[in-house]
């Protein structure tokens, strides 16, 4: 169990704090925490836009990095010091919901209508909205237009792909599949030992990964918010052995040796051209297209044999409950929730904002367009079949142990089926 889940556990409801300086005096001043140094760029803009409408409260943007954002947030809120408007994530949402932590936005008259209804849910705690619905990410194929070429290979118009491997996409990864001596799995003499190319990258990723081929295949992550992981029915064992088979049986995926997290090479296998195929979050982008020397395109996930089905992962603008200047607070969330902040930010390049219609999105889709990568796949899946990650109270605890667990099984040193048995078993008995 992470020390945040450790502290949030401990941490009195009707602690009484607060979050930024007087402003007894002059203008208030609230601290907005976020955990990308990029985004800041954006933000500084929005923020700008925000002041001028409201020149009696400024804004300190504080940038915290992610791997130190969650204990420092559940520190500063234990001490009663947390910042006045914070971003807040899924899998974080219900350890801080319901721990008092964050403020009821139900006076903001939001209409939620008007947002993913993802990212509402994944923000919703008892009926009541705790989170501004910010953005959201999605996991699209990205894929190497380069090797595509050199390999004689056309995208196909839909990927799919079943269980026992039939589909597009094992059939168009075997194509791209290449080893030193320029043979293709299936063909005599190919040797998966040693492969130049694969044709796709499947490992353990959640998001990107098996928790889509669950859903896809009728699996089911969770029976509902705040309820019991479900997901070692058979529907999602067949799944996930589709994933591991990608690697050991098809071999067109490296293996889960180089791959496994923490310290697996898959994005950077991705960027230097050994894998032609790798399903990334859009959120990715700003990080690998500029450091790759070929020209990068976007497909939109395989399809199952339920259609279909790919992960949202939305971001929430949190209100301290005890912040000392809760008015404001409240004025910024909503500022944030509305048109002219997710505008700028998707103009910018940066986010698809909640806000839902083609209008808003379009300047993110521009902005990619300008860099020759058409981003439009993700934007499509959004409008389907979606899902959230897991929102459970144990979520954040029991994610490295579902790491260690799923780490095992790509690497075939246990059964997909006993694998997830384990998982579900010790997921569900972290859930309060």
């Amino acid at each position: 169990m992470s020390l945040a889940v450790v502290a949030l556990s401990v941490l009195p409801l009707a602690a009484c704090g607060s979050g930024g300086g007087s402003g007894d005096d002059g203008p208030v001043t609230l601290t907005y925490r976020i955990w990308d140094e990029q985004q800041k760029v954006g933000y500084d803009k929005v923020m700008a836009g925000f002041q001028q409408a409201n020149p009696d409260i400024k804004v300190k943007i504080e940038v915290m990095p992610y791997d130190d954002y969650w204990t420092k947030l559940t520190a500063d809120a234990v001490a009663g010091t947390a910042p006045d408007v914070f971003w807040m994530q899924p899998g974080y949402f219900p350890a801080f919901a319901t721990k008092g932590v964050l403020a009821d936005l139900s006076s903001l008259g939001l209409d939620t209508s008007k947002y993913h209804p993802n990212v509402v849910a994944s923000n919703t705690y008892e009926g009541k909205l705790y989170g501004v619905p910010k953005d959201w990410g999605t996991p699209g194929v990205l894929y190497n237009k380069d090797l595509f070429k050199k390999a004689g290979v056309t995208m196909p118009d839909k990927l799919t792909w079943a269980p026992d491997g039939s589909g597009t996409l094992v059939e168009t990864a075997k194509k791209l599949t290449v080893d030193e001596a320029g043979k293709h799995p299936g063909e005599a003499g190919f040797d998966p030992d040693q492969v130049k190319v694969y044709g796709f990258a499947s490992w353990n990723h959640s998001q990107t990964q098996w928790m889509n081929w669950i859903e896809s295949n009728g699996g089911k992550l969770i029976d509902k918010p705040f309820g019991k992981y479900t997901f070692n029915d058979d529907a999602s064992v067949q799944a996930v052995q589709f994933g591991v088979d990608l690697i050991a049986k098809q071999h067109v995926s490296p293996p889960a040796t180089r791959t496994n997290p923490p310290t697996g090479k898959a994005t950077d296998m991705f960027k230097a051209g050994q894998v032609a195929m790798f399903p990334a979050n859009n959120a990715l982008l700003p990080y690998v297209a500029p450091e790759v020397n070929f020209e990068l395109g976007v497909a939109a996930m395989p399809e199952g044999p339920k259609g279909r089905a790919a992960n949202i992962n939305g971001l929430g603008e949190a209100v301290y409950a005890k912040s000392k200047h809760q008015a404001e607070a409240m004025k910024l969330a909503k500022f944030l929730a509305g048109e002219q902040a997710q505008k700028s930010m998707a103009d910018q390049g940066y986010i698809f904002p909640a806000l839902v219609g083609d209008q808003l999105a379009q300047g993110y889709v521009d902005y990619w367009k300008a860099k020759r990568i058409d981003v439009t796949p993700y934007l499509e899946e959004s409008k389907g079949t979606t899902f959230n990650m897991p929102i459970v109270t144990g979520w954040t605890g029991f994610e490295s142990k579902l790491n260690q667990i799923l780490n095992e099984v790509y690497l075939g040193k246990i059964t997909v089926k006993g694998g997830l048995d384990q998982a579900v078993a010790e997921g569900n008995a972290t859930i309060k």
